[in-house]
C-alpha cells in the first residue's frame, strides 16, 4: 500500500511499520520547499497512529539519502524566503525526531547538510559501504540549521562535532561507524531489508514501553543525574498499570512468546 505525494512516499510493508521514502532521486532527494511540507505533513500524521511501532525513513535512488537543502531553488529566493525554508527544514526534521515511536533511518549514497541532521532526527542509522556523511554548509557561508549544532556533539562528542562543523568535511561510511553516525553497515542493496529487520524487532517488544523509554531518552538528556532519573520514573510508573505488562509477566511464565496490543 503507497500514499502520499509525488515527493514523499509512505509504504507499510507490515502491520506496525511504515516506510517513508524522499523521492527526487533525481536531485538526490534535496529538501525543497514542497518536499519538506510533505514530509512534516506524513509525520505529523505518523505520530497520531497508535497502532504504528516504528518508522523506516529512506531515499529513492543509490545516489543519496538526502543531498541537504535545495540550492538550486535557493538561488531564486530572497534572503526572507531562504531563512523560511531553513526554518521549514528544521520543524521538518523536528517532527521527525518527535515521532513518539523509534524511527530508523536506511541511509545509502549522500547524507549531507540537511540530510545528515534528518539523518541525526532518526534513532538508528544503518548505512551502506558508499554512505557518505557530512555538514558542509560552512563552506558555502551558511549554518547547520536543522538541528546538527545540537544533536551531533550529543550524538558524537565536542571534539569530534567540531572537527566536522568547522571544516564541513565528508566522512565516508567506515569513519561515519567509527564515530557513531552510524549503527551499522551492511551491503548496498540490504540497507532497506536490514532496517526492517531492525524495525520489527522493535515493532514485536511492548509498544507503550518502547514509546516510554525514547519519551523518557528525550525527556531526560542533558539533565543532571538526579533531575533525569526523576523524570524517567514518570514515563516508567504508568507502565505497571497496563494490560502490556500482565501479558509480558505471564507469557515469560508460560514460555511463549506475548501478545502485546499497545493497552
Amino acid at each position: 500500500m503507497t500514499e502520499g505525494g509525488s515527493l514523499v512516499f509512505c509504504d507499510w510493508p507490515e502491520p506496525g511499520i511504515a516506510v517513508l521514502t524522499l523521492n527526487r532521486p533525481k536531485a538526490r532527494n534535496a529538501l525543497s520547499g514542497a518536499l519538506v511540507a510533505e514530509l512534516h505533513d506524513w509525520s505529523n500524521r505518523l505520530a497520531t497512529d497508535d497502532g504504528l511501532r516504528a518508522v523506516v525513513i529512506t531515499g529513492a535512488g543509490d545516489r543519496a539519502f538526502c543531498a541537504g537543502a535545495d540550492l538550486i531553488e535557493r538561488q531564486t529566493m530572497t534572503g526572507a524566503e531562504r531563512t523560511a525554508h531553513t526554518e521549514a527544514i528544521a520543524a521538518a526534521v523536528e517532527a521527525v525526531a518527535a515521532l513518539p515511536m523509534p524511527v530508523i533511518g536506511a541511509l545509502r549514497g549522500f547524507a549531507l547538510a540537511g540530510g545528515a541532521e534528518l539523518a541525526l532526527a532518526c534513532d538508528l542509522r544503518i548505512g551502506e559501504p558508499n554512505t557518505v556523511m557530512g555538514f558542509p554548509e560552512v563552506k558555502i557561508g551558511i549554518f547547520p540549521g536543522a538541528g546538527g549544532v545540537v544533536r551531533l556533539p550529543r550524538l558524537i562528542g565536542a571534539s569530534a562535532a567540531n572537527d566536522l562543523l568547522f571544516t564541513g568535511r565528508h566522512v565516508d561510511a567506515d569513519e561515519a561507524y567509527r564515530l557513531g553516525l552510524l549503527d551499522e553497515i551492511v551491503e548496498s542493496d540490504t540497507v532497506l531489508n536490514r532496517a526492517l529487520e531492525r524495525a520489527r524487532e522493535i515493532a514485536a517488544n511492548a509498544p507503550l514501553a518502547v514509546r516510554a523509554v525514547k519519551a523518557a531518552l528525550r525527556a531526560s538528556a542533558g539533565l543532571e543525574l538526579e533531575q533525569a532519573n526523576e523524570i524517567v520514573s514518570r514515563f516508567r510508573r504508568p507502565l505497571d498499570a497496563t494490560a502490556d505488562y500482565q501479558e509480558g509477566l505471564a507469557a515469560f511464565a508460560e514460555k511463549r512468546p506475548p501478545r502485546f496490543t499497545g493497552r
